[in-house]
Order: structure tokens, then sequence, then C-alpha cells
């Protein structure tokens, strides 16, 4: 699995998804709950980024129709979504947050 940089871990604020994009993928990071997530920024029901919604208890609430997202899985937890959106692995090394573009079953 190849991991590339995303950016610095101290560029992350608790609970603030901020929008990223490797080699042409849009993905939203968050750092809540003592861990990092990498999520697929555009949200599965109505293509908007998720990076300007709202995090709450390990989700992340789109912004436009209020469909909400668990960090860790991608999967949705209300409506108008019911599809999935991926998820990808991140790793910490020192003040550097790696994500790799292979999707997390």
């Amino acid at each position: 699995m190849t991991f590339v940089r995303a950016c610095g871990l101290s560029e992350l604020e608790e609970d603030t998804p901020m929008r990223v994009e490797l080699d042409g993928t849009p993905l939203s990071l968050v750092r809540t709950e003592g861990e990092v997530f990498a999520i697929h920024d555009i949200c599965s029901h109505a293509n908007v980024s998720l990076s300007e919604g709202e995090v709450d208890d390990c989700h992340i609430e789109c912004w436009l129709h209020g469909s909400r997202f668990d960090l860790r899985s991608g999967k949705p937890d209300s409506l108008p979504a019911t599809r999935p959106v991926p998820v990808y692995p991140v790793k910490i090394e020192g003040d550097d947050v790696l994500v790799s573009l292979t999707q997390e079953s």
C-alpha cells in the first residue's frame, strides 16, 4: 500500500474538516476523537463537498441536505443519502498525515 503526504498534523483543527486533493481525488481530512480520518469529499447524494459540513460523534454531515456519514466506514446513517462514500487508510509519521488512495474494505 502506497501512502502519500496529505498535510501536516498540526494543520488539522479538531472537528474541523479540511479539503485536500491527492492525484485528482478530493478528500476530506478530519481530526476527531484522537484519530485522523480520510473520507471522499463528495457526498454520495448531492455531489457537494463534505468538508464544508460539520463533524460530530465521528460523523461528518453534508451541509446541503443533512446526510451524515460515519468517518470510519463511510456509511450514511441518515437520509437522503443511501450510498456510502469511500474511506481511505491514514497513518501519521511525525507531523505528516499520510493517506493511501487504496480504499479500505
